[in-house]
Order: C-alpha cells, then structure tokens, then sequence
C-alpha cells in the first residue's frame, strides 16, 4: 500500500505511474485508490495516459473531491443566488518547476466567483497577498476547513487582511482546503456537522469488540471519534455441560431469567445446537433485565412476561416480590462472574434457583500499547464502561503506580451504578453515572454532561 501527502510521500509520481503500468502489464487487476476526485489536482490524468501509452485498459471511479465536501461540512454553500453562481477550483501549489504561474490572479480577484484553493496552507500568505494585489477587496471573508467530512475537522474563519494571523494562532496545518467568496459569511448560521454535541471529542469505547458496533456507530453520528479498546471478550464455557443438562431437564422448570443479551444469545446457541428449538420452552415465564435483553429473547418468538422498572437485578427481586415464587424451579443462565445477590434473594423468597454458567468474559490486552500511547499524548477525552468487568480490565491495563495520573484530564462514564461502585473499588471515580442502565442510557448522559459543562 502506498500513501502520499503534502511534503511526505513514500514513491514518487513517475515511480507509481511505472508500478501501475508493469502490475497492469502482468495482467493483475490494480486499484489505485485516491482521496476525493482522481481528476481533480489527483493527478489521475497523468496515470491514465501512462496507461494508455503502455495499452493498458482501466476504468475511473470518480470521487467526491475534498474542494466541494469539506465546504459542504463546514457549512459553506460554494454556490448561493444571493451571492454567487460560479465557482474556481484553483491549485494552491504549483510545480515548482515552472518557470510562471499559470494562475490569472487578476481574473479569479475580479471575478467574483468562490475560490477553492487545493493543497495551500503552505503558501496562504501569497495566496491572500496576490489576491488583494489584484484587486480583491481585504474585507472578503476566508475559511480554511482542515481534515473535512471527519470528526477531526477543524475550521478557521476570517479575512483576506486576518486569515493568515488567524491560521497561525490556530495551529492550523495542512491538509486543509481555502474557500474566499462572501458564501463563507454563511457558515455561522449554516454550520451543522461541528456542532454535534460530541464533535472532536476523543472517546474511548472498552466494550467487547463484537458488540461495540452499535454504541461506536452513535458516538460517531454524534461527532464523537472512538478509540476501540475492548478490554473483553465473551467466550462460552469450556465445559457447557451444566447447561446442557438444564436443556435435557428443562420441563422441571417454572421460570427462566435473563440477565443479559450475552446470556440470551449463548443460551440459544447452545439450545439450537442440542438439536431442538423453542417449543420446549412453552411452559416456561420469563424474566429478563432491561429492554435490550427482553428485545433480543423476542428475536427467538418469546415474550418477556417481567420486565423490572430499572435494569439490575436488585429490580428483579422487586419485580418478584408480589409473586408466588416458593418451591417454584427458577433457572438462571448468566455469567461467570455474575453478582450473587439475585440468586441469593431469590431463594431468600423460596425459589429453587439453579444457575448455569452460559458465558464468561476473559481479558484482553490487545490494545494496551495504543491506550498508554494516546493516555500518555493526552489524547483522550473520555473512557466508557458498561460493565464491571470493562472496568476492572481496563485498570489491569495501567500501571498501578501511575494510573491516577495518567487519567487526571481524562473524564470516566459508567452505564449504571453497579460499574461506577466498581469503578470507585478500583481507584477511578466516574463523572458520569448512567440514570437509565443501557447503552441509550449512557450516550444521553454523555450528551447532557458535555452540554451543560463546555461553552456553546
């Protein structure tokens, strides 16, 4: 894989034009993939007439360029009848080699088009300076929009006579594209991907890689960029025994609880791969703890016929209090390392309460050096835990002597209260404490923390 940037490039042009030319040659099937618009300052014509001299066929893929995306998520329409009904798309560097610059600065100052300058930020100060020299007044506003369509973007606003100011108290540093028109005055009504209320924020998702994708896929619509560092993984049991003699026995059973989607799924797994399906549940009730849990047994055709209130176990209790449960054979699929105050209660009331270990949750350090890395650049805004055991893991993940440290500008989010007691045991104190235990939940306590503690 090759890769090029502004001042960095790992081949040259006429080493990539070759490498293209000779695969094609050998008759393997290339994909020369390029950021926006091959054919826009891509430089993808003068692959393609390489390719032609040498009788190789392809075929172009066009793109959506950078100069008309990053605008569009900067909140800068190109075009406006109020203002204008022409754009230039303009190189902002050239060849080095040429003798003259091919760009007529009079005629893009005085043509009262948008200008989108490509690949500039190195030459901003000429940029404005030849602009203004030929007749562009000082007072046109200017936008440079840096990694656009991202949740890294970064914009920065001003003037012909301030941008370059602006840029350098800024920080701001290639890649980024340069928009001058009166359609960048737009962008303070118009903006709506910066304003999401998670945008640019670094927040580090510790849930088991496989069922992280709904969370991280929310986190990211509302601007957030997440840092995958699964702390666990689920695995069934090396021993499934237990749960296969409840399966065989299962008619003694009044009563089945789910504690969690792992336990409805693993359960099932096991189920269908004994060889049977659903019918045998038929005598059975169901509890489950949270919607989550109750929506995926509906997956499978059963109905949930106790929901508790909250979502932990000491709900269920409740949700059990005014029932007969004596004497009645409550089967329990859950994890290894699940509390043991359901069950405990549970036969408080005088249940028969059987628990099956369906899962357990294992360590994982796969991501260690890349958290220390970021910890350690300060580069991360916010750690989530949605269990006890992501939290417990993560600490693992520290050194012990220095961890305080480490997250002292970091913000912690904990599903509910039984993570954040954990938490606490384990030396992090949450700033963020779930009032609904899901993930739902949890998304829209972040939300309302950063809302009611950051400027607008």
């Amino acid at each position: 894989m090759l890769a090029k940037k502004g001042g960095d490039h790992t081949m040259t042009q006429d080493k990539i034009n070759e490498l293209l030319a000779q695969k094609g040659e050998m008759g393997h099937t290339v994909a020369r993939l390029k950021g926006g618009d091959p054919f826009i300052f891509g430089r993808g014509g003068e692959e393609a007439e390489v390719l032609i001299e040498r009788g190789v066929p392809f075929e172009i893929v066009p793109g959506v360029t950078s100069a008309v995306a990053a605008p569009a998520y900067a909140g800068i329409p190109l075009t406006h009848r109020d203002y204008t009904s022409s754009v230039s798309l303009i190189t902002g560097h050239e060849d080095p080699s040429k003798e003259e610059s091919s760009i007529n600065w009079k005629s893009f100052a005085q043509s009262g088009s948008t200008l989108v300058f490509l690949m500039g930020v190195k030459n901003l100060p000429r940029i404005t300076e030849n602009l203004i020299l030929n007749g562009k007044s000082p007072d046109t506003p200017v936008a440079l929009v840096r990694w656009g369509t991202t949740t890294r973007q970064e914009s920065v606003t001003g003037t012909l006579e301030t941008i370059v100011e602006n840029v350098k108290k800024a920080g701001l540093k290639a890649p980024a594209i340069i928009v001058v028109g009166d359609v960048v005055s737009l962008r303070d009504k118009m903006r709506w991907f910066e304003d999401r209320p998670l945008f640019g924020k670094q927040i580090v998702v510790t849930r088991a890689r496989a069922q992280a994708s709904g969370f991280i896929e929310t986190l990211t619509e509302l601007g957030a960029t997440c840092i995958e560092i699964p702390t666990i993984k689920v695995v069934a049991p090396q021993d499934n025994t237990p749960l296969e003699k409840a399966l065989k026995e299962i008619a003694k059973y009044d009563w089945i609880v789910f504690t969690s989607v792992n336990g409805v799924k693993f359960f099932f797994d096991t189920l269908f791969k004994s060889g049977k399906d659903v019918r045998i549940m038929g005598h059975l009730k169901c509890a489950c703890i949270g919607p989550v849990t109750k929506q995926e047994l509906m997956k499978h055709g059963i109905v949930c016929d106790v929901l508790p209130e909250s979502y932990r176990a000491e709900s269920v209790i409740e949700a059990f209090s005014g029932m007969e449960i004596k004497n009645k054979n409550i089967l329990l699929p859950r994890a290894k390392e699940a509390r043991s105050i359901l069950p405990e209660e549970l036969s408080k009331m005088g249940a028969i309460v059987e628990e099956v270990t369906v899962y357990i949750t294992e360590q994982v350090e796969d991501e260690k050096q890349k958290l220390l890395s970021l910890l350690e650049k300060n580069e991360i805004d916010m750690v989530t835990f949605t269990s006890s055991s992501t939290v417990k893991n993560f600490k693992a993940l520290l050194p012990q002597n220095s961890f305080k440290a480490m997250l002292e500008n970091v913000k912690t989010a904990s599903i509910g209260p039984i993570t954040s007691d954990t938490a606490k045991s384990e030396g992090i104190i949450p700033d963020i404490t779930a009032s609904e235990f899901t993930i739902p939940g949890l998304i829209n306590a972040i939300i309302d923390y950063y809302r009611n503690r950051e400027p607008s």
